[in-house]
Parts: C-alpha cells; structure tokens; sequence
C-alpha cells in the first residue's frame, strides 16, 4: 500500500452516503447482485442488505461481487422484513422498486433524505410482505414492448438519481461518516489483513497514523503473537 492509495480511499469515504442504502430482496443470480453492489460503490452508498432464504447461498457464490463486496458495508439476512424494520426504526424510507396502484415516478421521490431502495428478485420482483411494509412504491417509466428493466439496470437508473439530486444539494462536498464508523472503515479498506485477523481473534483495530501506517506496530506484533 502507498500513501497515493491511502489518500485514495480517504476520499472515497469523505464522499460516502450513510443515509443512502439498498436492500434486495432475494436477488440471486451472481451477475445481478454484482452489478448492484458496483453501482452502491461508485454513487458512494456505504451499506447494502441483502435478504435471501439462506445467507450461505449468497456467502458460496465465488465472485458474486467481483470485489465490490469489500467496498460496502454488508449485511446479510434471511427474511426482508429484518433489514426493512430496521433501516425504517432508523428514520429510513424504504423505496421498493414495485408496480402497483402505489407507484409513483422513480423521479418524484426526494432521495436527499434518508432512504432505502428495495429491489426484488429478478423473475417475481419485490414480494408482497416487503411491498406492504415499503414506504413507498416507484417504478421507471417505460415507451417500449418490454415491461420491465433488469434489476440491475434499475438499480443504476434510480441510484443515479439519487446521486444527482445529493450532488446538488451539497451532500458530497464533506464527511458524512460518523468518526468511530470513518476509521473503522478506513482501517478495514487500508489494511485488510491485520483488519481480518483482529476480527477473527476479537481485537480492537489499533490506531493509525496521517500516512496509514500502525502507530505502535511492536504493540501490535506482541498482541499477534500472543494469540
């Protein structure tokens, strides 16, 4: 690592969105959840749920995120109601991507709030117990014989809407991460090996200089032996 790559991935998270999320609601073909999760990173979403029936079909996918994965904050569920009632106790607006007598212009939503895109499975589309839980339902307008954009073509569409509308207001222009959350991250991006092995081991990450590096790197060696 270089201190190039270290400013790099400050900036990175200097533009990162707390109150800006995606849950899918079981999505499960690889390429899909991919191309999801790279459109998160690039419009600076931090965290990304995803719900499946099991956690470890999503986990045994190899390459499922094409790296993308260590980028975002993730959190895996098996039922959708769990990330749904969460993000919403957290003041969240939940935004599934759903045709219905609900649905409204993907465009007429003010993503500057705090707000949780849901996108369902790709043959089915967002299951009923999420649609009656979302706060709101969108869906894109379309001229075309088609009915419906791939997944995760309508990730990209709303989420880049999303990212115009924050841009305007200004929502990029400083630190949005909590402290405690901005060095955390920025320790497990920066270095990922010690990061993995004080997580296997329950240790704290230990604190980092201007440049990244270890402050007390003996301390640390010590700490590694001694496990």
């Amino acid at each position: 690592m270089t201190v190039r790559r270290f400013k790099k991935i400050k900036a990175c998270l200097d533009r990162r969105q707390p109150d800006l999320t995606v849950v899918t609601d079981n999505v499960h073909k690889p390429h899909n959840v991919s191309a999801i999760m790279r459109t998160c990173d690039a419009v600076g979403v931090h965290e990304f749920h995803v719900a499946m029936r099991s956690d470890k079909d999503f986990r045994a996918r190899s390459g499922i995120a094409m790296g993308s994965d260590k980028w975002l904050d993730l959190h895996l569920y098996e039922e959708v109601s769990e990330p749904v009632s969460q993000l919403q106790q957290r003041g969240f607006n939940v935004v599934a991507v759903h045709k219905s007598p609900r649905s409204g212009n993907f465009r007429d939503i003010d993503y500057c709030k705090p707000t949780a895109v849901l996108f369902g499975a790709e043959l089915f589309g967002v299951s009923e117990q999420a649609a009656q839980m979302a706060d709101h339902h969108v869906s894109i307008p379309m001229l075309g014989m088609v009915e419906s954009y791939n997944v995760s073509v309508a990730a990209a569409i709303i989420l880049l809407e999303a990212q115009r509308q924050r841009e305007l207001a200004g929502l990029y222009r400083h630190c949005r991460l909590e402290a405690d959350e901005y060095q955390r991250t920025l320790f497990r991006w920066y270095r990922p090996v010690e990061a993995k092995f004080c997580e296997e081991n329950g240790l704290g990450y230990p604190p980092i200089d201007e440049n990244g590096d270890l402050i007390d790197p003996e301390a640390f060696a010590k700490a590694r032996n001694g496990i």
